[in-house]
């Protein structure tokens, strides 16, 4: 499932949750009370992490998986090769929701989503299963030439 051009290990995808972890830490969740962290790998091998903002204003707050994602692309990277994204509260596994579905998309289609609870249990899926019909993608395909 990891992208073919880099080769993800579990120790590499543990070693990911485990930076997820110590991001959803520092989240700044006063309203909800529901911590959230990711970290994202590039295929350069960096990564980068993340938590959940939130804000009076509902709408600007932030989710994690962006927040990691934002200081990938920000930092120079363009490829995502693999993301953990932790729930330090939650007894279920945390799948993104569907705004950072849509917003992982537009870096690729093809890595790992790691997804874990608060037991540090975890779930390996691909952004494809995550959101199968990708418009973004689905319209390349149908392209007028």
């Amino acid at each position: 499932m990891p992208n073919e051009n880099i080769p993800m290990k579990n120790e590499d995808l543990e070693s990911l949750l485990n930076i997820a972890v110590d991001a959803a830490k520092q989240s700044y969740s006063p309203y909800s009370n529901f911590r959230v962290g990711a970290a994202v790998i590039s295929e350069n091998r960096k990564i980068f992490s993340g938590c959940n903002i939130e804000n009076r204003s509902y709408p600007a707050g932030i989710c994690a998986e962006i927040t990691a994602i934002s200081k990938l692309i920000s930092s120079g990277e363009k490829k995502i090769c693999a993301i953990a994204v932790v729930g330090l509260d939650s007894d279920n596994f945390l799948p993104p929701c569907g705004v950072c579905r849509q917003f992982m998309t537009e870096f690729g289609n093809d890595f790992p989503v790691l997804m874990a609870n608060k037991k540090m249990e975890y779930q390996i899926v691909s952004v494809a299963q995550l959101l199968p019909s990708d418009s973004l993608h689905d319209l390349k395909k149908y392209e007028i030439k």
